[in-house]
């Protein structure tokens, strides 16, 4: 497990840090600090946890986006990105649970809007490396979870390693759902090699098998293949996604669904950003 976790407050700057590099790319760390109207040695310290999650670099007085190739952000900022869009996915993902099934669900965030939901499909076998997903089954009712170990990252909130590929390597079930980071040439991918072998382990494990990405993974590129769409038994996107995109998934011979817009996504707006 990690060690102590930031407070709120500290998560809220520290989100606010990384919102803001991302946006412009590249600041000045003195710009920054007058921004963000905390100390120079608290906006520091943010930034080397930031670096270590992998979210940013510094450099000579910089701070820069670490590169999507190399690099997925860091799993409590990733929760509160396109969060109508995650809703979106999630509820189309619960409609193909069957009560009395076994589903195995990834470091994706978005698997844990799904597992909000989860309880209304019991009862069910629920096995996990994320934290996230565990943490919110944990004490729901009509739920046996199993939960993943292995070596823990702290920016996936999931665990990873050779013990959690033996715990998958021995387990069959029913549905794996998961994401990945981008979808590049009709290919999911992912920065870290790593969890590219959790999620192959995943699918390896289970008789159908789910991917779920918003509109925004289009637009992003990750260094490992994980697998092509085609290979999914069925891939939902989120409302937003472009009909071309959507067209390029079919014509490589995936089954598309793609999920209605939530009420609150409907109405107006959503977070831009990772997921």
């Amino acid at each position: 497990m990690s060690g102590r976790r930031p407070s709120s407050k500290q998560q809220d700057r520290r989100r606010k840090i990384t919102e803001l590099v991302m946006a412009e790319g590249t600041l000045r760390i003195d710009d920054l600090v007058a921004t963000i109207g905390a100390s120079a040695m608290t906006v520091y310290r943010d930034l080397a946890d930031l670096e270590s999650q992998g979210l940013v670099h510094r450099n000579r007085g910089n701070v820069s986006a670490a590169s999507s190739l190399l690099y997925e952000a860091a799993s409590e900022y990733r929760l509160q990105q396109n969060q109508e869009e995650k809703e979106e996915l999630a509820r189309a993902a619960a409609e193909l649970i069957e009560p009395g099934q076994a589903v195995v669900l990834d470091d994706s965030t978005t698997g844990v809007h799904l597992a909000r939901l989860l309880p209304e499909r019991a009862p069910l076998t629920v096995v996990t490396n994320h934290r996230g997903v565990f943490d919110e089954l944990a004490a729901a009712p009509g739920i046996s979870l199993i939960c993943i170990g292995g070596d823990y990252l702290p920016w996936a909130d999931a665990f990873v390693g050779g013990m959690a590929l033996d715990s998958l390597r021995n387990l069959r079930v029913d549905l794996a759902i998961m994401s990945v980071s981008a979808v590049t040439d009709g290919v999911g991918c992912y920065p870290q090699q790593e969890m590219v072998q959790i999620k192959k382990a995943m699918l390896a494990a289970a008789q159908r098998t789910v991917l779920y990405v918003d509109h925004t993974k289009f637009q992003r590129r990750a260094l490992h293949a994980v697998a092509p769409v085609e290979d999914f038994d069925i891939v939902i996107v989120d409302s937003k996604t472009p009909e071309d995109q959507v067209r390029v998934l079919r014509e490589r011979g995936a089954l598309v669904e793609q999920a209605p817009a939530t009420a609150r996504a409907a109405a107006g707006g959503s977070s831009a950003g990772q997921a």
